[in-house]
């Protein structure tokens, strides 16, 4: 009978799903770090996964490990090699996050440039009333909007953008069949960007592509909004080109040490935070949790997957 491990939070419309499968042992635990994780899973055969990493000696420690579900769209945390190595099958939760994500970050991109922050403490102070009206912010429409990474997401980004007729334009490894821009150096693209919105994958190729370059590019009337990995973004750059007035704005979901986030930041005028929520909501995080089970209850079927990583898909 299969053990499954759930390491973390399940929306309680899986959980259920989950409790109810025949032949199948389910254990929920809560673990606060990746050695708390390999403690748990010596005799797992499945681990459903949210946000701790899964390197090399944890997926060691599970001996009789067949499948690593993780619960979201990213998986760069999880050492894919190691698993293919070992003939584990890793999955994750693509495309029923895109439509949140993208409205995460239109709202990053209104609240910053249209100055939400300041204008409802000015309201909530008693500063309209002594004062008079807030001062002037920035409209939406007609800018042009750099997407790093055009993705499932960064494509439904794109779409949801169009209400304000922008001009998009756009960062890959390579050039795409889209109605868009193409720039191959992303300092050139952030030079012609009034936005940059960062929604490419983490890991060992992105970490820190935006850097003290690419901000000071973007420049004083930029804004850039992170609602992929807070590794993509040099933290350090980004705090000092906001303090010297060098980057006009940031928009952020994620952070390089989440849940921690620099103190320049949170006392930053210039920023509008946000603590990881891109895709938490109740419709959404359903969701996710379904396809998560529905990936271990079809691998426990036929041992297929739903929804392969693509390093593991011919496995």
């Amino acid at each position: 009978m299969p053990h499954v491990v759930v390491a973390g939070p399940l929306h309680p419309s899986g959980r259920a799903r989950l409790d109810a499968a025949k032949d199948v042992t389910v254990t929920y635990i809560s673990v606060t770090s990746e050695k708390s994780l390999a403690a748990e899973i010596s005799d797992a055969d499945a681990v459903l996964l949210r946000t701790q990493p899964m390197t090399a000696p944890t997926i060691a420690k599970g001996e009789r490990l067949k499948i690593v579900s993780r619960h979201g769209v990213g998986y760069d945390a999880v050492d894919t090699d190691a698993c293919v190595a070992r003939g584990i099958k890793v999955s994750h939760t693509p495309d029923v996050l895109n439509g949140e994500v993208a409205n995460t970050t239109l709202l990053l991109m209104l609240a910053g440039l249209r100055n939400f922050r300041h204008d409802e403490a000015w309201a909530r102070s008693g500063d309209w009333e002594a004062k008079g009206g807030a001062p002037l912010s920035t409209s939406p429409d007609g800018k042009t909007i750099g997407i790093l990474g055009l993705g499932r997401i960064g494509q439904e980004i794109a779409d949801r953008l169009a209400v304000f007729n922008p001009t998009i334009v756009y960062h890959t490894r390579t050039k795409k069949d889209v109605p868009y821009t193409y720039y191959d150096d992303l300092v050139e693209m952030a030079k012609a960007c009034d936005v940059l919105v960062c929604i490419t994958p983490g890991g060992a190729s992105t970490n820190k592509i935006v850097n003290k370059d690419v901000l000071e590019a973007l420049g004083p009337k930029g804004m850039l909004i992170n609602v992929s990995r807070g590794s993509v973004v040099d933290e350090d750059a980004l705090i000092a080109a906001l303090e010297s007035g060098k980057l006009g704005l940031a928009g952020l979901d994620v952070f390089e040490g989440e849940p921690h986030i620099p103190d320049a930041l949170k006392a930053s005028e210039r920023t509008v935070l946000l603590p990881h929520v891109g895709s938490a909501t109740h419709e959404t995080r359903a969701a996710m949790g379904a396809l998560t089970v529905d990936n271990l209850l079809q691998w426990k079927a036929d041992g297929t997957l739903k929804t392969p990583v693509p390093e593991c898909a011919h496995l």
